[in-house]
């Protein structure tokens, strides 16, 4: 039920961007100069500390320069692998878990987005093993954090073509916007330019495929 939930309320985002809301592309250098000042409240650090707060008060401009910001953190590895992945995925791999598999597989989910915090998949297994436990308050602040980065990207563009792409930071975020907004990927993607583009199966929208900006995933090669 918590997931039909979220994915009415996040295409009803999607739908009420593209209408009445005008896309707005992240200046990365403008965003780079304004984390880095410590009288400002976009200030990195204080974005962080709300975030980790499931501040669910944050604004847009907050949220945009927390996300798109990660980039300039040397913490950023966008094809990062956690080494406590495979074990998470043992836990997935099985249809039911007892109490206690799904206590480690939210230790494991907690150090996993500790690495990287931005990683949708992982968060929302997280959702699922904490909705099991019945541990509402963690699951409802989880469910906050993991929508301040869908809200992020859906504010970069409609994905549509390339001059209004989604912007991400990596590319793990792609395939989640895709589940999250209810499209079916169609099996093909390229890489034109900058861009990710991944095609979806037929859908009621016609729409053929998505376009993501991934410039820092490839920026970080040149480093």
């Amino acid at each position: 039920m918590k997931r039909i939930i979220l994915l009415v309320l996040l295409f009803n985002c999607f739908t009420i961007f593209s209408q009445e809301f005008k896309f707005e592309a992240p200046d990365y250098k403008k965003i780079e100069n304004t984390i880095k000042d410590k009288k400002s409240t976009l200030y990195y650090p204080k974005l962080q500390l709300k975030f980790e707060a499931a501040d669910s008060t944050m604004t847009l401009e907050e949220k945009r320069h927390y996300y798109y910001g990660y980039t300039f953190q040397k913490e950023y590895a966008p094809y990062f692998k956690s080494k406590h992945s495979e074990k998470l995925e043992d836990f997935q791999k099985k249809e039911n878990l007892t109490q206690k598999e799904y206590e480690k597989a939210t230790e494991l989910c907690n150090l996993i987005l500790s690495e990287n915090p931005f990683d949708i998949r992982t968060r929302n297994y997280k959702s699922y093993c904490l909705d099991k436990l019945e541990r509402k308050k963690e699951l409802e602040n989880n469910i906050i954090k993991t929508n301040i980065i869908f809200e992020t990207i859906l504010s970069s563009g409609d994905g549509v073509t390339k001059e209004t792409a989604f912007y991400v930071i990596n590319t793990s975020n792609e395939y989640a916007l895709l589940n999250a907004l209810g499209f079916e990927f169609g099996g093909s993607q390229s890489l034109i330019e900058h861009y990710d583009f991944l095609d979806l199966k037929e859908n009621e929208y016609k729409i053929k495929g998505f376009y993501f900006d991934v410039s820092p995933c490839l920026n970080s090669f040149k480093f």
